[in-house]
C-alpha cells in the first residue's frame, strides 16, 4: 500500500492533467479515481472534498509555475534581459501542445463566485507574479509603476494565446514591453504617460 505522500503525489499528478485540460467542473471524483488508480476511500482520506483537491492542485501549480519562470529568467545576465525574458518564457509556455491558458484564471472563472478559497488562491498567484515583475523592474532601475503595465501585457497575452491557440501574443507583448522601457529611458516616468496617451 502506498504511503500518504506517495498516494497524494499520485492523485495530484492525475488531477493536474484532468483539471487543466478539461476544467474543474467537468471532472468528477470518479475520473480522478480512474486516472490515479486510487480507490474512493483512499482519495477521500487524502482530500476530504473535491474543493480540497482543487486547492492543493492550485497550490502545487503556483509553486511549479513560478519556479519555472524564475529558473528561466535567472539564466539571463542583465536586469533588462531578465525583464524581457519573462515574455520569452511566456512564448515557450504558450508553445506547449497542451497549453490551455492560466489555470488560475480558468479556476477563478469556474469557481471564484462559489469558493472564496479558490478566489483567494487565484489572487495570491497573480499578486505573487506582480511582485516578481516589480522586483525585476526595480532591479533594472525603473519605477515600480512599470510593473503594472508589464503585468497587464503578460496577462493579456496569456488569455489571447489561449483563445487564439497561437504563441505570437507573447512576442507582441514583448515588443510593447520594450517600447514602455524605452519611453521611460528617454523621458523618465512621464514616458509612461506619453506612451499611454499615444495608444
Amino acid at each position: 500500500m502506498l504511503g500518504h505522500e506517495e498516494a497524494q503525489e499520485q492523485a495530484l499528478r492525475a488531477t493536474e492533467g484532468l483539471f487543466y485540460a478539461r476544467g474543474i467542473q467537468a471532472v468528477g471524483m470518479d475520473a480522478v479515481r480512474t486516472a490515479s488508480g486510487l480507490p474512493f476511500k483512499r482519495l477521500y482520506q487524502l482530500f476530504p472534498s473535491k474543493e480540497a483537491l482543487v486547492l492543493e492542485f492550485l497550490h502545487r501549480r503556483d509553486a511549479q509555475w513560478r519556479q519555472a519562470l524564475a529558473d528561466y529568467v535567472g539564466g539571463h545576465t542583465t536586469p533588462d534581459e531578465r525583464v524581457i525574458a519573462v515574455f520569452d518564457w511566456l512564448h515557450q509556455w504558450f508553445s506547449e501542445p497542451d497549453y490551455r491558458g492560466c489555470a488560475f484564471i480558468n479556476s477563478f472563472g469556474e469557481m471564484g463566485g462559489i469558493s472564496a478559497e479558490v478566489a483567494e488562491q487565484a489572487r495570491h498567484h497573480k499578486e505573487a507574479f506582480h511582485g516578481y515583475l516589480t522586483a525585476l523592474v526595480t532591479a533594472s532601475g525603473r519605477p515600480a509603476e512599470l510593473a503594472d503595465q508589464l503585468a497587464l501585457l503578460a496577462e493579456g497575452a496569456i488569455v489571447t494565446a489561449a483563445i487564439s491557440g497561437a504563441p505570437e501574443p507573447a512576442w507582441q507583448a514583448r515588443s510593447a514591453a520594450r517600447l514602455l522601457m524605452g519611453a521611460l529611458d528617454r523621458n523618465g516616468p512621464k514616458g509612461l504617460d506619453r506612451t499611454r496617451a499615444s495608444n
